[in-house]
């Protein structure tokens, strides 16, 4: 038997195009958290805020309504300390308040205030923006279907996780 070429491609697996994606989502996830898409973002915001604080900043202003510690952390998948420090320096610099839980006065709901809303707006213009002029020149149905498909992706991974951890 003839070995195989360098070139020769590997054979069929039940993952073969998964496997073909993964390097695609981890060069992704790299230039999210190494690029200066982020940085340039809450500079845009009129901020100095680090991700974290901004990510619950966003939480919030994207929310249908003001969020418990525990919503807030559920959404950005940590756990609820990391979110109440976060929501301290935000109240801190007026930011966020904490207001009460019409459906239990023992607990408060955090909401952004007017400043928190537009800083919020501020940021994810700017990284929209980014994104935007990135897949500008895509065919609009190519444009709707990433927008489809990462949707579809990040529910079905979320739900997927939140079972493994009902599991534990």
């Amino acid at each position: 038997m003839a070995p195989e070429s360098p070139g020769a491609s590997e054979p069929e697996t039940p993952h073969s195009a998964l496997l073909t994606v993964l390097p695609r989502i981890t060069q992704l996830s790299a230039a999210f958290s190494k690029g200066r898409l982020a940085d340039r973002a809450v500079e845009a915001a009129g901020l100095t805020l680090d991700r974290p604080a901004m990510g619950v900043l966003v939480s919030l202003r994207t929310a249908d309504g003001a969020l418990r510690i525990g919503e807030i952390a559920e959404r950005m998948q940590v756990v609820g300390p990391h979110i109440t420090r976060q929501v301290q320096a935000l109240e801190k610099r007026s930011l966020v308040r904490r207001v009460a839980d019409p459906l239990d006065r023992r607990a408060s709901l955090v909401e952004p205030t007017e400043a928190g809303r537009e800083a919020a707006d501020r940021y994810v213009a700017s990284i929209l923006g980014w994104f935007a002029d990135a897949i500008a020149d895509w065919p609009g149905q190519d444009r709707d279907d990433l927008a489809r498909l990462l949707t579809r992706l990040a529910d079905d991974v979320t739900a997927r996780l939140a079972r493994l951890d009902d599991e534990v």
